[in-house]
């Protein structure tokens, strides 16, 4: 009887020890704490700096899918910081092929202080000589990415801010939490608009607009 007494005061110690390092190890994988608040947060300051600057360098722009006429809020837009200027005379449209060097991350985070990277076209710094860009169909793209792409010009290279209900919402996918703000770096190389002619300072019926 008294072996079974000095057994069941061990387990009653350790028994707090054990939770102790559960609960230590539920905090080092907490890699996204407060998130929705955080992405929201952010999104709204840079929001507001973009409203506050007004020489051309950010842009507010609504989602493509809302008509002017109606009433929206701030996160119905995307931000935009250009961080290049391109000399291309038009812009893609929703049925249009692009051909785009990107990179989508998060915010900063526990292990990625600079932003989880969860999709890209290039590895390494951009180098538009070397990058080889991606193609992509607009019209397949989440509404944030396919709003910058239908006001980007050849050349241009923009950081896009996106608030989660123009991203991926309130559900997870396997690479990107729910509730993100996305900020993705995006150059626009060329595009094409099939089965229209286009204007003669296009390129020709069937090849890539790369001016």
């Amino acid at each position: 009887m008294k072996k079974y007494n000095i057994l069941a005061f061990l387990m009653l110690m350790l028994a707090p020890l054990c939770f102790m390092a559960c609960s230590e190890s539920d905090d080092t994988v907490e890699e996204f704490p407060d998130w929705k608040n955080r992405n929201e947060t952010y999104f709204d300051n840079i929001y507001e700096k973009a409203k506050s600057v007004e020489d051309g360098s950010w842009k507010i722009i609504r989602n493509y899918t809302l008509e002017d006429t109606i009433p929206v809020s701030s996160t119905d837009n995307i931000v935009v910081e250009v961080l290049e200027e391109g000399t291309g005379s038009g812009c893609p449209i929703f049925t249009d092929s692009v051909l785009v060097n990107y990179r989508g991350r998060l915010l900063p985070s526990t292990s990625y202080p600079d932003g989880y990277v969860f999709d890209q076209s290039y590895t390494g710094d951009y180098n538009p000589q070397t990058a080889m860009p991606s193609q992509l169909y607009v019209g397949s793209l989440i509404d944030g990415f396919a709003t910058a792409l239908q006001y980007m010009h050849i050349g241009d290279r923009w950081r896009v801010y996106i608030p989660y209900q123009m991203g991926y919402g309130t559900t997870a996918t396997t690479s990107i939490p729910a509730y993100s703000t996305l900020i993705f770096d995006i150059s626009l190389v060329a595009y094409y608009r099939a089965g229209v002619t286009p204007d003669p300072w296009y390129a020709k019926r069937g090849m890539w607009i790369t001016k």
